[in-house]
């Protein structure tokens, strides 16, 4: 029997078009028998520590100040600050394999720690030279008996004053060969202890002006945690007088996150825990390399922001260029060439609703309303659309999309829309969409070289 203890390990099981991370709690208990094998470093104001036990998830974050203080919750084996990556299919249960079936849904979903049957990641490398960490493990499968998986994790950790400062990388291996729909990643997944139950963000649309905080309501809601725009890209869980710890991926504007149980005292090994991941929705090809940074940012609500205020870029357009990976971007109803990618994303659109999405991004519509798409359309018919997403709204809207003529020659040719045209483009932009209709019984082919949005003619060619 498992015990009535709730588990979080909380898994992004989103499909390729949808932008909220179907997360879930479910019952298991927490992992008693494990023996941690630490390694720290420090500067003058933080302590920062690895379990070599367990993948060289963190385990441990405190100031110098107050050693006992460690922030990071590890009840389990679901918990501390580590990587998990999802994939399909789903569900993953490979011939010879026992899978629990409470974790059928996840699908593909190496983590970092180990697996829900209590067998552990193994590190391959490991280096500390006083300043900084650098761990390299094979994950296990996390809803599978002993199965490790088919790829190579890495993670680099270094400190700056209060900040640690991450880079992590995926190196897939699998004898799987299939493209499988984008899933949204925790980018990472970070789990705090009771005392930090106050979720703090900005999802305002006035990013990097100090505008007012938002208080999240963390609370599960049919066993999924909320998600948000977090628009300046971070977001915290603090105490009743606002010092916790802050999580900063300047790549990633969806959040999720919480608290679950009971707020105020508890430790490490207590049940009650916060919960903060980035999202983003990626997918990740059987041989791909995948790298993202986050950073850790302990110290008061207004020292994390100005941490974020300092480093963060505010572009005034955004340029796409698929010179070697796809920017993050990812489709519905279609796949492409695969991985690597070779200056440009090669899509075969698979039917009547095929959709090419961009990742999330912040662009004020008065700003930025000239769209460029170097592209060559081949078999489709002679229209396309774009749609784009707004901070006020949930999904995309029928109304706020614009049509354009294309050339279904297979030549690359540039196209310049101005959005800006439309009354339904204003606010604050959010993310675009690209549709494109196959012709009657043909399979239509997109290749795109780069994407811009900006407020300048970029070219003057629009055939």
């Amino acid at each position: 029997m498992k015990s009535k203890r709730v588990l979080f390990l909380f898994m992004a099981t989103l499909a390729y078009a949808e932008d909220k991370p179907a997360t879930t709690a479910t019952l298991s208990p927490p992992q008693k028998s494990h023996v941690p094998r630490m390694s720290y470093i420090e500067n003058g104001s933080i302590r920062l520590g690895v379990d070599l036990n367990l993948g060289g998830a963190i385990t441990y974050l405190a100031p110098v100040t107050n050693l006992d203080l460690n922030v990071i919750n590890s009840h389990d084996w679901g918990r501390q600050v580590q990587l998990s990556y999802y994939s399909g299919p789903v569900p993953f249960n490979p011939p010879g394999t026992e899978m629990a079936t409470n974790w059928s849904f996840l699908g593909w979903n190496p983590i970092q720690t180990g697996d829900d049957y209590g067998f552990k990641s193994r590190v391959l490398a490991y280096t500390n030279t006083g300043r900084a960490l650098y761990t390299k493990f094979i994950p296990m499968q996390w809803p599978l008996k002993n199965v490790p998986g088919e790829c190579e994790c890495e993670v680099w950790l270094e400190l700056e004053g209060p900040v640690v400062k991450a880079r992590c990388r995926l190196t897939n291996h699998r004898t799987d060969p299939t493209q499988y729909p984008a899933r949204n990643q925790e980018l990472p997944a970070v789990y705090v202890n009771a005392p930090f139950h106050r979720l703090m963000t900005y999802t305002g649309d006035k990013p990097f002006s100090g505008d007012a905080l938002a208080q999240i309501n963390g609370e599960l809601e049919n066993k999924h945690w909320p998600q948000w725009m977090a628009t300046e890209n971070w977001a915290a869980e603090v105490n009743d007088a606002g010092w916790g710890l802050g999580v900063w991926n300047p790549d990633v504007l969806s959040f999720s996150g919480g608290f679950f149980g009971t707020p105020g005292m508890g430790g490490p090994r207590d049940d009650s825990t916060g919960y903060i991941a980035p999202n983003r929705c990626e997918i990740l090809d059987h041989n791909i390399v995948y790298d993202y940074h986050y950073e850790l940012i302990l110290g008061t609500l207004k020292e994390i922001r100005a941490r974020v205020y300092g480093d963060a870029v505010k572009p005034a357009s955004l340029s796409y260029r698929f010179e070697q990976d796809r920017q993050g971007w990812y489709y519905a109803d279609a796949t492409d060439a695969g991985w690597p990618i070779h200056g440009e994303l090669d899509v075969k659109l698979g039917g009547q609703h095929s959709q090419i999405f961009s990742p999330g991004f912040m662009m004020r519509g008065e700003i930025a309303h000239r769209l460029t798409i170097e592209a060559a359309f081949s078999n489709a018919q002679t229209n396309a659309t774009i749609y784009w997403r707004r901070l006020d709204n949930k999904d995309f809207a029928e109304k706020q999309a614009q049509s354009f003529v294309v050339m279904p020659d297979g030549l690359y040719h540039h196209y310049e829309i101005n959005l800006g045209l439309s009354p339904e483009y204003r606010g604050v932009i959010t993310q675009l969409r690209l549709d494109v209709l196959s012709a009657s019984n043909l399979t239509a082919r997109v290749r795109v070289k780069s994407v811009t949005l900006g407020p300048n003619v970029l070219s003057s060619e629009n055939k």
